[in-house]
């Protein structure tokens, strides 16, 4: 699975000033990097790269969203860092600490089949089989990651089983048995009283 934009990243869509398209978070303005203008990004991204391949990003400045222009990005340790055009000093860069970078949802590439986006799988009804009938055990509420692999975080909704919060390991073809994006269902194998 691929995360467009890791852990609430997903999770945060707005209307954008033209157009309304929905925006995601892809990283956020850690801090400055040099004396040049240059600023730390901690991209939500799969990898660096991928956050380098959207392009078309914009700022969130307390929820209105202004187009920025990243003349270089390049990988630095974990993270990136990047120009913005016409900041040229450590000063003007640091009115840029802490602001959300978003981008449209129509720039992410799209998936191999069986690969889905966070966002994707937010909202889905999840199933799982005790004895002999199929029980709900809550919707996907939003994902984690850990390290090791993934994890849904199912909060009980109407017609789940109990009012139990879960935390199933993303594992398809072993936890996660089935992805129906269309019927809005993930199909699971996990213990009901897990």
């Amino acid at each position: 699975m691929r995360d467009a934009s890791e852990r609430e990243a997903a999770r945060e869509t707005a209307d954008s000033a033209a157009g309304h398209a929905e925006m995601l978070v892809v990283g956020k303005i850690s801090g400055c990097y040099g004396l040049k203008g240059w600023v730390k990004i901690h991209p939500y991204t799969e990898s660096p790269e991928g956050f380098m391949e959207l392009g078309a990003w914009q700022l969130k400045r307390r929820d209105v969203f202004e187009t920025v222009d990243f003349d270089a990005v390049k990988p630095q340790g974990r993270g990136l860092v990047a120009h913005i055009r016409g900041v040229d000093d450590r000063t003007s860069a640091e009115r840029y600490r802490g602001l959300e970078i978003v981008a449209p949802a129509s720039v992410l590439p799209a998936l191999p089949a069986g690969e889905y986006y966070w966002r994707d799988l937010q909202g889905l009804q999840v199933w799982c089989q005790s004895g002999e009938e199929k029980v709900l055990l809550g919707t996907v509420d939003y994902l984690i990651e850990t390290g090791a692999n993934d994890v849904l975080v199912v909060k009980a909704c109407a017609g789940s089983i109990d009012e139990r919060e879960r935390l199933i390991p993303y594992l398809p073809g072993a936890t996660v048995t089935r992805v129906d994006l269309a019927q809005a269902v993930i199909e699971v194998d996990w213990f009901v009283d897990d």
